[in-house]
């Protein structure tokens, strides 16, 4: 089973959490301060991690900071109602998912799974892929994705995406030039049981495009098309 990592200064949430995800069978790390978790997380790296958001030492948007820097290991975040400046923030730094406390374990479990299943979908053959040596491949332009690896290059430069980004840019490069919804990109990245709103989304796109003006300042094969969606340019 997966190893879940849990980083919360709170005691009462590390237990309850992990008997929690114990019961499910699921292997857990717990870090009490952001500092402690960085090396941890590096060391021993898990399938997945949940961060609290404020936290001694380092908090968890420093810690998912710093994360980044090398690992695009799913993350998320639990956080109070009262932080939807946080949340956006945290959503255009790269976490996957966040919930709000108080919450059910029922519900934690369920995203979790969903998260995971996430993650494994790279793994997953998809249809309409590009044929040829790696069926599985797709090329667009100068835009290559291999979904069996999880990779993705942009003129041959390697572009670093996280599990909801690939599988959102992947769901726009499939078919060029036709207007994908906020509703069918949420669709693609997340699970039918995980409720995420338009501006999910749009940090999302916001986070791609970033990434690849990154590596190339003419990047603007993202269309937005106000009060409609999204496509990828038809080449």
């Amino acid at each position: 089973m997966p190893t879940i990592a849990l980083v919360d200064d709170d005691r009462n949430i590390l237990t309850s959490v992990s008997i929690a995800l114990e019961a499910e069978g699921y292997r857990i790390q717990t870090y009490n301060d952001g500092a402690a978790a960085l090396e941890g997380l590096r060391t021993a790296p898990p399938d997945l991690a949940i961060f609290d958001i404020k936290m001694p030492r380092m908090d968890g948007m420093e810690l998912l900071r710093r994360l980044r820097q090398k690992s695009e290991l799913p993350v998320i975040f639990l956080t109070s109602k009262d932080e939807e400046i946080d949340e956006l923030f945290g959503l255009k730094m790269g976490a996957d998912d966040f919930i709000r406390k108080p919450f059910s374990q029922r519900l934690l479990v369920e995203r979790v799974k969903a998260v995971l299943r996430r993650s494994a979908a790279k793994e997953i053959p998809l249809p309409g892929a590009v044929k040829g040596p790696d069926s599985k491949a797709i090329e667009r332009g100068q835009l290559m994705m291999d979904p069996e690896r999880h990779t993705c290059t942009w003129k041959g430069e390697p572009v670093t995406l996280t599990v909801t980004e690939f599988l959102i840019l992947q769901a726009l490069a499939m078919r060029p030039g036709v207007v994908k919804s906020r509703n069918a990109l949420m669709d693609a990245a997340y699970d039918d049981q995980v409720y995420v709103d338009d501006r999910t989304i749009d940090s999302h796109i916001k986070r791609l495009r970033k990434k690849f003006k990154s590596c190339d300042d003419d990047f603007d094969m993202i269309e937005t098309l106000y009060g409609v969606g999204y496509r990828f340019k038809e080449i």
